[in-house]
């Protein structure tokens, strides 16, 4: 059935505040924990190491998120890796199944485990404080930014996605060229967010803001108000957010403006790839909406610019899993067990019952990851892998002359580069078996 398409066409500063842990616990690279131990140094004849890996979780509330970060977050402790458990609730679920308090600098739960609580009113403090020597040196607001209080802001909507991706990128450092050799780091960062939505724009944040940035640097370059004034306001902003750890010092506007589609493009690029960024399906399988909701947030994670890793469930009966994973196939998908808040939880014995597709699962060694665009130049057409939409939700839209597809669904809209032998209208396009088959002419 033919698809209905809608065209438009159009000619290292620390990392958390400072003072929030004067004695903090710094566990050792793949070992004890130490107290006060001073950073690791890396050498120049050191091995080189992987990079730290990002993994979070979707899936609608209550399908046991929280306990599948905790139980993948102790899963890999065991297995020797420095991890950290990123927290961004006030919901004390974790740390009922961590059994330890956890607060806004990494503490140290067990060895090789850490965990921490992001709270944006805290986060906001020192990217405000670099903000106010920066305008200290360029004198932009006269000495008026001077006289604000971090302390007494509070949070406004908005605030929570952009100061954990700045928390994050610091975390995991998806950015090389902002390795620093003078501080520990992790292996592995496990992440549960506010929310499966939250997470999701958290995920597209990066690609999204390039888009914003192609706007904003014309307007800054092509008027008169926005060359008057935009290169005070652009090294401001640099300076206080710094994803690189640079300084505005000796760099043009336009540097600044490279150097930041740069860093966005970088950090879109790593998300995408899954040996960085796993991505999870939580869901439990004896209730219908949980499935059709891990169903759906599929989709959206790739509207989004990201694969999902695989697709776990809490059920007691493994039977359960055998009808609930065709439904996920070509995904790889295991089980966990239960685990109860309301009592103390053996973490040795939980890990060491995981089956071992489950532990294969976790460790990412299973390859079940499918492109979600393919194209076939010689029939000028392209397939779109989109699980968890209906057709009607789905519309095409194309810009540039032909030469890009965006294609809108589950509240996210991705942009499609076509291929230089495949630029012109959409002729067609239909649904089947969750895919979009559009062909062009």
């Amino acid at each position: 059935m033919a698809l209905p398409v809608l065209l438009s066409f159009s000619t290292n500063p620390s990392l958390f505040p400072r003072n929030l842990n004067p004695n903090p616990v710094i566990p050792n690279r793949r070992g004890s924990p130490s107290r006060n131990r001073s950073p690791v140094i890396a050498s120049s004849l050191d091995p080189p190491r992987e990079p730290t890996k990002l993994v979070t979780f979707l899936g609608k509330g209550g399908s046991g998120k929280t306990t599948a970060a905790v139980v993948a977050a102790q899963y890999y402790a065991k297995e020797g890796l420095h991890t950290c458990l990123v927290i961004q609730s006030q919901d004390p679920t974790a740390e009922q199944l961590m059994g330890c308090k956890i607060g806004t600098s990494p503490t140290l739960c067990n060895n090789n485990l850490s965990a921490v609580r992001l709270e944006t009113s805290k986060m906001l403090l020192e990217p405000l404080d670099r903000m106010k020597k920066a305008d200290a040196r360029l004198n932009l607001t006269q000495g008026v930014l001077e006289g604000v209080v971090g302390e007494e802001l509070g949070v406004l909507p908005g605030m929570d996605s952009i100061f954990s991706a700045l928390t994050l990128q610091k975390l995991v450092n998806f950015l090389p060229s902002e390795r620093s050799l003078g501080r520990t780091e992790f292996d592995m960062i496990v992440y549960d967010g506010i929310g499966s939505e939250e997470t999701l724009r958290l995920i597209g944040a990066a690609e999204r803001v390039r888009w914003y940035l192609k706007y904003i640097r014309n307007m800054a370059e092509k008027t008169d108000i926005g060359r008057l004034t935009a290169p005070s306001f652009l090294k401001l902003a640099y300076e206080s957010i710094r994803l690189n750890g640079g300084t505005s010092e000796g760099k043009s506007s336009t540097d600044i403006w490279n150097n930041i589609e740069r860093t966005l493009e970088k950090v879109s690029c790593s998300l995408s790839d899954s040996s960085k960024f796993r991505c999870y399906l939580v869901m439990d399988p004896s209730r219908s909406a949980s499935v059709r909701s891990a169903l759906r947030y599929w989709g959206c994670a790739i509207q989004a610019g990201t694969k999902i890793t695989g697709a776990l469930g809490f059920a007691p009966q493994s039977s359960l899993g055998v009808e609930v994973a065709d439904k996920f196939s070509p995904l790889s998908f295991a089980l966990v067990p239960y685990l109860s808040t309301d009592s103390f939880v053996d973490w040795d014995a939980t890990i060491n019952s995981l089956g071992k597709k489950t532990k294969d699962l976790l460790g990412a060694t299973t390859e079940s990851l499918q492109s979600s665009v393919r194209f076939d130049p010689s029939q000028k057409t392209l397939t779109l892998f989109m699980p968890g939409f209906d057709k009607s939700e789905i519309k095409l839209y194309q810009y540039r002359g032909g030469s890009e597809l965006l294609v809108e669904a589950g509240d996210q809209r991705r942009i499609i580069q076509l291929p230089q032998g495949m630029h012109g209208k959409v002729g067609g396009a239909k649904f089947i078996d969750r895919n979009v088959l559009v062909t062009l002419r």
